[in-house]
């Protein structure tokens, strides 16, 4: 059995905009919202093995609050520098290349990617991902590079770090 979360970047600042996309710091909330839903998480039950993040300044430091909660070292963090600005292809071949070693991950990215990603692993229609939201599916495979072909187990989706639980989607969906 395998399980993917996959978080977009906490919240991150526009207030210097000569600061190039790529370098964009996290805001304060984006540093309040990030370690809240990472115990989030933590409380859940969730243990990850190893989180995969974009190697962009927003999702690299998100990254590092949810290592820091779930005491993660540095060698759990594998830095991905095709995950900005990454197709729905990408993702696939991130994931695919993923250690076996690892039954559960998290990956860390950005809109519109995510989003587009997120929708071709659940039936039910996520609009847009927002800031430091998380989605979670399992699957019944071995190998992460079965996870394309795998038929979904449960979905779980999380708009925000102030909501009460995660909501499960009824319908997990498959990729055809």
């Amino acid at each position: 059995m395998k399980q993917l979360l996959i978080v977009r970047h906490a919240k991150s600042s526009w207030e210097n905009f000569a600061v190039p996309d790529f370098e964009r710091p996290l805001n304060d909330r984006g540093k309040k919202d990030a370690p809240m839903m990472a115990e989030r998480l933590v409380r859940s039950g969730i243990s990850p093995d190893l989180l995969v993040t974009s190697t962009a300044k927003r999702a690299r430091k998100t990254a590092e609050f949810f290592a820091r909660a779930f005491k993660l070292n540095d060698e759990q963090i594998l830095e991905v520098p095709e995950l900005y600005e990454a197709s729905i292809e990408t993702f696939f071949d991130v994931v695919s290349r993923t250690p076996g070693s690892a039954s559960t991950v998290i990956l860390f990215s950005h809109n519109p990617g995510i989003t587009g990603f997120v929708n071709t692993l659940t039936n039910t229609r996520i609009d847009d991902m927002p800031t430091c939201a998380v989605f979670a599916c399992s699957c019944d495979i071995d190998r992460w590079t079965d996870f394309r072909q795998a038929l979904r187990g449960d979905a779980y989706y999380c708009r925000s770090a102030q909501a009460p639980n995660l909501a499960r989607f009824d319908s997990p969906g498959s990729l055809p």
